[in-house]
């Protein structure tokens, strides 16, 4: 630690000595005798060595200090929360730069965590939901062995499935994305094909209308199209769903049960179920949470309308987008 001060002081010296030393050229043309000159250099480096030897020991202190901080902190990065306050302007300044870097840092452990605990907390709900479609596939299995609902119930593990995956790459999807030139009538279809055997078995019934060429992501719009399909087959199983298409608008309506006028706003925030979830038991609130998000990312505006026990209608407004 010596070198290291005696290093920080060398400039500082230095220029105390070249002082000095013009004083005693100054003293030495003037024929100051040679007694004061002496007694004056011995001030001189009295003083100086009283100064060093008194700044060694403060900023050791100091240094000591810190290091107790640093050693009692769980986490460093609030070592910038515990400092001192320094005197100097330079200090101060090298201080407020830590300030400004602990405090970013804080947040972002702050927000990791936050994003820990609530992917935590889906995995868990995840968990809970999915045991439904497995406990009904062990059922058939076991007693009726009916191919048909065992398709069913696999159908809708392999959503549930999606809709994790699709959670875990929300943080990764702006560089994943694949922005291409896609019928909109197609990609419909190929959902509702794929829905086919839960669609059924609510006893919905699908009508698609209209078409266009739009650029987007066709795995993240076969979600969010998904995802309306299956919400609608789970709260409003014999409901007709419309799907029209008007330029770049993709209209989806169901005639379902509806949402609550004081609800609507909240559908689509992160672990919201509403009252419709709830009566059901097994909704963790996480689909249309993931909806809203993929349409941000596609740069899709997404409006929602709805109407207790009357009607929900979804409506989707495509960027005008040119492959690049």
């Amino acid at each position: 630690m010596i070198r290291g001060f005696l290093q920080s002081k060398l400039i500082s010296v230095g220029f105390l000595w070249i002082g000095y030393l013009l004083f005693l050229l100054i003293f030495m043309l003037i024929d100051v005798p040679f007694g004061t000159i002496a007694m004056i250099s011995l001030a001189f480096i009295f003083i100086q060595l009283s100064w060093l030897i008194t700044s060694f020991f403060y900023e050791k202190k100091r240094y000591e200090e810190m290091k107790q901080q640093m050693e009692k902190l769980e986490e460093i990065c609030l070592l910038g929360e515990v400092l001192r306050k320094p005197k100097s302007l330079v200090e101060h300044k090298y201080y407020e730069a830590m300030m400004a870097v602990s405090q970013d840092a804080i947040s972002r452990v702050e927000q990791s965590q936050r994003s820990a605990k609530e992917y935590k907390e889906y995995v868990e709900q995840w968990i809970h939901e999915i045991k439904t479609p497995l406990t009904a596939m062990s059922l058939i299995l076991a007693n009726e062995q009916d191919v048909w609902k065992l398709r069913r119930e696999l159908k809708r593990a392999d959503n549930l499935t999606d809709n994790i995956l699709h959670y875990a790459r929300l943080d990764s999807i702006e560089k994943d994305k694949q922005l291409k030139e896609h019928s909109l009538n197609a990609i419909l279809n190929d959902v509702v094909k794929n829905q086919m055997d839960l669609l059924i078995a609510s006893k919905m019934k699908v009508e698609i209308d209209g078409d266009a060429n739009i650029y987007t992501d066709n795995k993240a719009l076969q979600f969010i199209v998904n995802q309306l399909l299956t919400n609608s087959a789970k709260y409003c199983p014999g409901a007709k769903i419309t799907m029209r298409v008007k330029g770049k608008e993709l209209i989806y309506e169901d005639d379902g049960i509806g949402i609550l006028s004081h609800e609507l706003e909240r559908i689509t925030q992160r672990g919201y179920t509403g009252s419709n979830g709830r009566k059901l038991g097994t909704s963790t609130g996480m689909g249309l949470y993931i909806v809203a998000q993929l349409c941000k990312e596609l740069h899709i505006e997404l409006n929602i309308k709805s109407e207790h026990n009357s009607y929900t209608r979804f409506q989707l407004i495509f960027p005008n987008l040119t492959e690049m």
